[in-house]
């Protein structure tokens, strides 16, 4: 399936360059499962036409890049580790609205495989193999008590707001 993504995106015409740089930068606040996968259908999508893409992931979406998916105690302290655990990760990221106690997720993923649509989770690998730029907020971590150990290796870097900004300009800036 990822490789159908890559491989019809590397041959999807280029767009027009509407304002400058061929940029998008995605904060990805939120750690819903819908949302997490428009960040990820919008970088992968971007990034296929030969975009830089650049998402920054603080508070609830920090969950998205997670080493440990499924509840575990991270964190320093016993606070931390408690909202660790309920954070949960990737493979349990509620949706938005209609979560059935955690149902909603699970027909999504049903319903995405069915209608041979990328699921959350091979967004997530085809971000990896297109080379999007992933970024871990330095403040959120610091609340949350997570280190950069806390997340999976492609995560480019720990950055501040305004580190980011900087790299984000010149080019289109979303807020999921």
């Amino acid at each position: 399936m990822k490789e159908n993504i890559i491989q019809e995106g590397l041959s999807a015409p280029q767009s027009p360059n509407l304002g400058g740089s061929k940029k998008l930068s995605i904060i990805a606040f939120s750690g819903d499962f819908d949302k997490l996968t428009a960040v990820f259908t919008l970088a992968t999508g971007a990034a296929a036409v030969g975009y830089e893409v650049n998402i920054f992931f603080t508070f609830w979406g920090l969950d998205a890049i997670k080493q440990k998916q499924g509840r575990s105690f991270v964190g320093g302290t016993w606070l931390t580790k408690i909202f660790g655990f309920m954070m949960g990760g990737l493979h349990v990221a509620p949706t938005t609205k209609f979560n059935f106690f955690g149902a909603g997720p699970k027909i999504f993923r049903y319903l995405m495989k069915k209608n041979n649509v990328a699921t959350l989770e091979e967004l997530v690998e085809a971000a990896k193999v297109l080379g999007i730029n992933l970024y871990a907020c330095e403040m959120a971590m610091h609340v949350l008590g997570l280190k950069k150990e806390d997340f999976i290796p492609e995560v480019k870097d720990v950055l501040g707001v305004a580190s980011f900004l900087k790299l984000s300009e010149g080019g289109q800036t979303l807020f999921i």
